[in-house]
């Protein structure tokens, strides 16, 4: 396919969803200089670097002990996800951060570097991506500046990434050229929303999709997920669509009664977004389709780590994820994990009125009466 593509089409295929692109001329050079992968599929050859140092540094998100498990978890998530929409995987290469990042010269980059970016440049580079916390560690002012670095020792063309690290490629832009290094172009992704409405986030599993989430988990986390009739702002389940189902399948298709409708296969994503806001297609059929169209992406995926080999690495890569899952299947009666059992604050429903009086129970000691503006009392224990 990249063969038969022009070097504008094949930035066209690069480019298509992004939010931004900064060095696009640089990149339009790169293109028509040589054959380089939407990346790999344009003909590009794709380094995935596996940030296992950044992890650590970035207020220890990661223990040290799993770094190397997780490297060689996701190594193979990927490679299964690639494999399963058929993009090819030759130029496709994997680098541990440690490889290089301990080298000696790496290192006196690291200190290079440092006497020439301010406390102020580090911390807001660094705001949108690494942990913020009260008293921060010096290792997160560190972080954006290794990110710099890694463009010029894994000698790329340009650096993927979401927007949120925007801040971090204006400073290797900034600073890379003052070590004489060539300023690199890069590619950022819009930030999605997740299922809640909210920024997605890899600590709310309920906000996001993981690639091995079981076909019951994609129906809970789905019927749970944020999805007004006819609002179309923060709306994770749309995103989803967008952004995952119409550059993979070029089409999806609304599975509902003929008395609602019928169905409807839409091959522009906007005309979609225009009946859900007019409320032509309600929320409860946008989510079972899009159910529909996720566990088929994911299947081939589940299918592979069904081997002993991969599971294994799963649970021991992310042994808290299994312990959880373990609790919750003794949770339910006769020892079955059942939806009952899944529990999380999310699931909390509390709705609070303005309490307008608190007076002592006429009758208990330790209770009292509260008045809530609705006029309603309920008993509370003190």
């Amino acid at each position: 396919m990249a063969d038969q593509l022009s070097p504008d089409e094949k930035l066209q295929l690069i480019t298509r969803n992004l939010q931004e692109v900064l060095g696009e001329e640089k990149l339009k050079q790169v293109l028509q200089e040589r054959e380089i992968a939407d990346f790999l599929k344009a003909g590009c050859e794709v380094t995935i670097l596996f940030a296992d140092l950044h992890a650590f540094l970035d207020n220890m998100k990661a223990p040290w002990e799993l770094l190397e498990l997780r490297v060689k978890y996701y190594e193979q998530v990927i490679k299964a996800m690639l494999e399963s929409i058929g993009v090819p995987l030759d130029k496709l290469k994997f680098v541990k951060g440690t490889d290089f990042q301990l080298s000696r010269e790496y290192t006196l980059d690291v200190y290079r570097l440092s006497s020439m970016v301010t406390e102020h440049d580090a911390k807001k580079a660094g705001a949108e991506v690494v942990k913020q916390v009260d008293h921060p560690l010096l290792s997160g002012l560190l972080y954006p500046g290794l990110q710099a670095l890694d463009e010029e020792y894994l000698k790329c063309d340009a650096q993927f990434g979401g927007v949120d690290q925007r801040k971090i490629f204006t400073l290797a832009e900034k600073y890379l050229p003052s070590l004489g290094y060539a300023k690199r172009s890069h590619l950022m992704n819009p930030m999605v929303p997740g299922l809640t409405g909210a920024k997605m986030s890899s600590s709310e599993e309920e906000s996001k999709i993981d690639l091995l989430d079981s076909a019951g988990d994609v129906k809970k986390k789905l019927k749970r997920a944020f999805c007004e009739p006819g609002n179309i702002e923060n709306n994770g389940v749309l995103s989803f669509v967008q952004y995952v189902v119409f550059p993979l399948r070029g089409e999806f298709s609304i599975k509902r009664d003929p008395k609602w409708g019928g169905d409807k296969t839409y091959t522009v994503f906007e005309e979609l977004e225009k009946d859900f806001a007019a409320e032509s297609v309600h929320p409860g059929d946008l989510k079972a389709s899009v159910e529909a169209s996720l566990n088929q992406l994911l299947d081939p995926i589940r299918k592979k780590f069904e081997s002993p080999e991969l599971r294994k690495l799963s649970n021991t890569a992310y042994p808290s994820k299994t312990k959880a899952a373990g609790k919750g299947a003794k949770a339910g009666p006769g020892g079955g994990g059942g939806d009952d059992d899944d529990l999380s604050p999310s699931r909390v429903d509390i709705r609070v009125g303005r309490i307008i009086s608190v007076e002592k129970h006429p009758m208990l000691i330790r209770c009292s009466w509260r008045r809530s503006m609705w006029g309603r009392r309920s008993r509370g224990r003190w």
